[in-house]
């Protein structure tokens, strides 16, 4: 990781510098101790943090709504299971188009760069024009949020372990199991978590 990087700012291997006190770009992962409601099991995307809040997806909800039934040409686009994706609580009326674009051109049109090889598509755009500029697509209804500094107090409280993500999380065709999957891959005691019942009764 290149240790010139900028806080909130990609390093040469796509990475998140994890120094900041903001944590755009890097994973969080519900603790055990969330047991029920949407961020049950969950891993979230920060899309956006700063001292006014943080706003994310969470990447392992899939729903059973298609994209193209939801969205009529973004089906075609979508990296599969080409479904709907719970992205949060907030606004779930609303739509968030999370594409990954390879190589380092430019934003392609229709495409806002946030961190990485990733970005947000204008869903009004034409799918032939973006697709061919984008190698993985997914599409959440919602987000998840938070009011300034209320992430942090999350973090502190032990309801969100922070971990960086890697390329390939927001488009896993696994979904389903990447609450395990991401803990295993840590080499810390987070590893053990993963082996958690899914029952906390049960253990």
């Amino acid at each position: 990781m290149s240790g010139a990087a900028r806080a909130g700012t990609a390093g040469d291997d796509g990475r998140v510098p994890t120094t900041s006190r903001f944590h755009a770009g890097r994973l969080l992962v519900a603790t055990p101790q969330i047991g029920e409601g949407v961020f049950r099991r969950s891993v979230v995307l920060v899309l956006h943090h700063d001292e006014r809040g943080a706003q994310g997806v969470v990447l392992n909800q899939p729903l059973s709504a298609d994209v193209d039934a939801v969205l009529p040409g973004w089906g075609a686009v979508a990296t599969r299971p080409a479904s709907v994706f719970r992205g949060g609580p907030v606004e779930t009326d609303s739509a968030i188009g999370l594409v990954t674009v390879p190589g380092d051109d430019p934003e392609p049109l229709g495409v806002k760069h946030l961190f990485g090889g990733l970005g947000l598509v204008d869903l009004d755009a034409p799918p032939a024009l973006v697709a061919p500029e984008v190698a993985g697509m997914r599409v959440f209804a919602g987000y998840a949020g938070w009011s300034g500094e209320q992430l942090e107090g999350e973090i502190a409280r032990g309801d969100w372990y922070l971990v960086d993500h890697e390329p390939r999380d927001a488009f896993s065709p696994e979904p389903s199991g990447m609450w395990e999957q991401v803990l295993l891959r840590q080499s810390d005691g987070l590893r053990l978590v993963a082996s958690f019942p899914d029952d906390p009764s049960m253990n």
